[in-house]
């Protein structure tokens, strides 16, 4: 039954609602997509939520064609699960936790690896089980500290994720490569642009992961892209390629230690801009050396000391991913790594804001890690490890590598950046792009089986761990992302794909009465005979009200129909990417519409 715009709930509006930053989330409020309950919590009205169900059944569909086999779990998780593989510490405060009358804690789940790892072990005890994988796609929750553009990042979403077990890598690698088969099938059939990038694994855990992102200039993500278009990632996860010089640590002095008194200048632009201001000469950015404290647990600390500073150039940022992988990952010790705060450090002797490298001279407590850039000779200015005061002709080897009891390594450990070269160190240089995450891939290992006793018996009859991977997909973030995405908008409102569009047709009479509103019924009969789902504007407005709100709410395909070219036996068709319309016979009007969405 063709839907009316008279019986339906689509309240557009007219002007940008004063907390809405980016355009997708702008759009989806105006046009009556989506409505803001609260902090990062929107219901779905129906023209939002008939685009989310074709968005989640697109997925459905691809991931049964996957072999991946639906269930549908509990959205409370006790708490002693994320205990047991130390996630609950790893998440943090994004961690919904609720107490029950009982004194019980649950967690709000915002992704499910605990609970399937835990039905796994109830059900799959021989390798003849193996391999499976399960999905469900379900509501999320995550207690983000700054809701922000509507449900790019929202603390309620629907997401569909999905777990592979298996015996070995080598079938693990089968079932992975399937995933991501099915998600280009899914991102291609929503109409999205997407780049595939290496990425991080965090919180999830696990080894080899993809992202699978939208550009846009909106996009929260930092990704990188060799000019060559052979290599992508993450900013997290990026390497750098060859930079020319090797680590040079025992560089002469390019003068004695100069302690100077730079007052209230604890960054690196207020120190530049103290030297020029106070002593007279320009101090670039990459001529000094940013020092940050981080705090150690577990194995860790006792290999390299309950504190690291981490040592980058000035015009640099330290990468976590990188620094934690050197000290806890394959290259460290088990244990933790994170930012010392502001008493740790304290109680540790640091003076934040003007810390210095040679702050590890004679300390058994602290070890050093510098990047490659920053290990190198030359003039360097750096934090005097005394408040208020700076330092210039910092030297390494006089200032650190004679002094006794210190350990220092040099690794890459900075954040990539545009113009660095390509880590496959063939030409390529890394160029620096925005995206919008709406899609990620996980081989997890077997952090979680160990962590919850889950293995089976193998061909020998002895008991192994588990192999998991991981796959999710953010379904309200594709409805922002295509709105986001270069042509997803224009300055009318949205620009759906045929597939994930509300309504992929709209009929809009100029008045809804006598033979127009006959013509208009029998035209959206015969589309949806067609398969097409139609929605007719019956509403009593002018003409000028119902395109403005067509091209707003963004349906592919606009039929005009009009007393005055329904005398000559016409109607209109007007494609909303295109700005010609055509008129054709009201006989021809269904087949020369199918015909033009094929194309849409």
């Amino acid at each position: 039954m063709t839907d009316h715009w008279s019986r339906t709930l689509i309240p557009t509006a007219r002007q940008v609602p004063a907390d809405a930053e980016v355009p997708s989330h702008q759009l989806m409020l105006r046009g009556g997509m989506i409505h803001r309950l609260g902090s990062g919590v929107y219901s779905y009205l129906p023209l939002g939520w008939r685009s989310l169900r074709k968005v989640i059944q697109i997925i459905r569909d691809q991931m049964d064609r996957a072999g991946a086999v639906e269930v549908f779990l509990p959205t409370l998780q006790p708490i002693e699960l994320w205990e047991k593989t130390g996630r609950r510490l790893d998440y943090g405060d994004n961690l919904f936790v609720v107490t029950d009358r009982h004194g019980r804690q649950q967690a709000l789940g915002p992704t499910h690896e605990e609970v399937i790892t835990d039905l796994a072990g109830t059900y799959l005890n021989s390798y003849r089980d193996l391999p499976i994988t399960l999905y469900q796609i379900q509501t999320k929750f995550r207690d983000e500290y700054r809701p922000r553009f509507g449900v790019l990042r929202s603390r309620e979403f629907q997401m569909k994720d999905a777990y592979s077990f298996d015996l070995n890598a080598e079938s693990l690698d089968r079932s992975y490569q399937a995933m991501y088969e099915a998600y280009c099938r899914i991102f291609d059939l929503c109409g999205l642009p997407y780049e595939i990038v290496e990425a991080e694994s965090g919180p999830i855990g696990g080894s080899a992961s993809h992202e699978f992102m939208v550009p846009s200039p909106t996009g929260e993500d930092v990704i990188l892209k060799s000019d060559k278009g052979d290599y992508a990632a993450n900013v997290q996860k990026c390497s750098i390629g060859h930079r020319g010089a090797e680590p040079d640590l025992g560089g002469a002095p390019t003068g004695n230690l100069e302690e100077i008194r730079t007052p209230d200048c604890a960054s690196i632009d207020a120190v530049t801009a103290f030297f020029k201001r106070e002593v007279g000469s320009r101090l670039k950015p990459q001529n000094m050396l940013k020092t940050l404290v981080y705090e150690l647990e577990g194995d860790a600390a006792d290999v390299w000391g309950r504190f690291v500073v981490a040592i980058v150039r000035g015009d640099h940022d330290v990468n976590e991913t990188k620094l934690s992988e050197v000290l806890t990952g394959s290259k460290g010790a088990p244990g933790t790594v994170q930012m010392a705060s502001g008493e740790s450090a304290d109680a540790g002797g640091f003076v934040i804001g003007f810390v210095g490298p040679h702050v590890v001279a004679g300390r058994r407590d602290v070890s050093a890690v510098v990047d490659v850039d920053a290990a190198q000779g030359g003039f360097w200015v750096t934090g005097a490890n005394e408040i208020d005061h700076h330092v210039k002709h910092f030297n390494w080897t006089r200032d650190v590598l004679d002094a006794p009891h210190r350990n220092v390594e040099v690794a890459d450990i900075r954040k990539a950046a545009d113009s660095d070269p390509s880590p496959l160190n063939n030409g390529g240089v890394l160029r620096e792009t925005r995206g919008i995450e709406i899609g990620h891939l996980f081989k997890l290992g077997t952090k979680y089986t160990e962590a919850l006793g889950v293995d089976v018996l193998d061909e020998d009859n002895q008991r192994q761990p588990v192999i998991m991977g991981c796959y999710g997909i953010g379904a309200n973030r594709i409805l922002a992302a295509t709105i986001e995405r270069d042509g997803g908008n224009d300055e009318h409102g949205i620009i759906w794909p045929v597939r994930i569009a509300p309504y992929e047709v709209i009929i809009t009479p100029i008045r809804f009465e006598g033979r127009v509103a006959e013509v208009a019924q029998h035209i959206a009969d015969e589309l949806e005979s067609h398969g097409r789902d139609v929605l007719i504007d019956d509403r009593d407005q002018r003409p000028g009200v119902k395109f403005t709100d067509a091209d707003l709410i963004g349906i592919p395909l606009r039929i005009t129909i009009g007393e005055k070219s329904l005398k000559e036996d016409q109607v209109e068709l007007k494609p909303r990417r295109r700005a010609q319309s055509e008129s054709v016979n009201v006989a021809q009007a269904a087949a020369r519409a199918v015909d033009l969405l094929k194309d849409l």
